[in-house]
């Protein structure tokens, strides 16, 4: 039964758990119940967070290890900041991309890392989950929105690895800029940025470049575009990205990740997180989807925790 309620718990919010939970069981069990079994068996597992393992299976010798990483803001109680961010990291093998860059793809199996704190915490875990597979150096492949911090991480602890600008955050970009070069005409700015788009996917950065300067767009939305690519152009090559691992160039499965492992149980209309509670629930839920469901199962055992429930 403990396990059930913990199960539920990170399932979903608490007062939709009482009503399951005596659909199947015919007990009236609170949702505050709910909430002290599942808050106080998380608290029991926070030593977890200290270790890393390996979720996956060892890549072969021709195989890549994607990783992706990003942040998602969840909203806090009044006496704290209104959002904070909870960093994700989502980390699986080339040959587990099913699919890959069309609509119909999906991941066989996934390693999960998430944080609610400060970005160098986060960084250690992830370091700690992706060196348990091993010295990868060019097999490595970090996949982002060219945030500074994810940037400089990635040069500075893994100079070796692939490090691709997510191709659709830089697509982004481009149709931000064509909508205030081409105001007036949909037709042409479609045009335009197909154009642009087509050279990008060739490795074209500097036509691109040559190409907005071109443009009737005032200079300073010019050159916030430019700056953009500029500081990302080692990062462009998707030409030769497509070419090695299982091709992708996108950032779709961290994007995925958000909603099925932080947005489906922290962020349910109405909710506020305090900092701990946050903590709390993003640990079960990246247990669960790690399939590390024996962790709460060897918890729930403990007579300290029967009996505090």
């Amino acid at each position: 039964m403990l396990e059930l309620m913990v199960y539920a718990g990170q399932n979903d919010c608490y007062a939709k758990c009482e009503e399951v939970l005596k659909k199947f069981t015919s007990l009236d069990i609170s949702p505050s119940q709910i909430f002290r079994v599942t808050n106080n068996v998380s608290e029991a597992l926070k030593s977890e967070d200290l270790k890393s393992e390996r979720i996956l299976q060892p890549l072969s010798n021709q195989d890549y290890l994607y990783i992706e990483v990003d942040g998602s803001m969840v909203h806090t109680r009044k006496n704290e900041e209104p959002w904070k961010e909870v960093k994700l990291g989502r980390i699986f093998r080339g040959e587990d991309c099913m699919n890959p860059n069309t609509d119909a793809s999906h991941l066989e199996h996934s390693h999960y890392v998430g944080h609610f704190g400060k970005s160098a915490d986060f960084c250690v875990k992830m370091e700690q989950a992706i060196d348990s597979y091993g010295d990868l150096k060019d097999r490595l492949v970090f996949i982002n929105d060219g945030a500074t911090w994810i940037r400089e991480w990635i040069a500075d602890r893994y100079p070796f690895a692939v490090s691709i600008l997510d191709f659709y955050h830089a697509m982004e970009y481009l149709y931000e800029f064509a909508d205030k070069a081409f105001p007036n005409s949909p037709a042409e700015k479609q045009q335009w940025v197909d154009c642009q788009k087509a050279l990008l996917l060739e490795s074209n950065v500097d036509t691109v470049l040559d190409n907005i300067k071109l443009t009737q767009a005032k200079e300073e939305e010019k050159k916030k575009l430019i700056t953009y690519y500029q500081n990302n152009k080692k990062r462009m090559n998707y030409a030769q990205y497509r070419k090695i691992g299982c091709g992708i160039i996108g950032s779709g499965a961290i994007e995925s990740a958000h909603r099925t492992v932080i947005q489906k149980r922290m962020k349910l209309s109405g909710q506020r997180w305090g900092t701990t509670g946050a903590k709390n629930m993003l640990r079960l839920r990246i247990i669960a989807m790690n399939n590390q469901w024996a962790k709460v199962i060897n918890v729930v055992k403990m007579p300290s925790l029967a009996r505090s429930a």
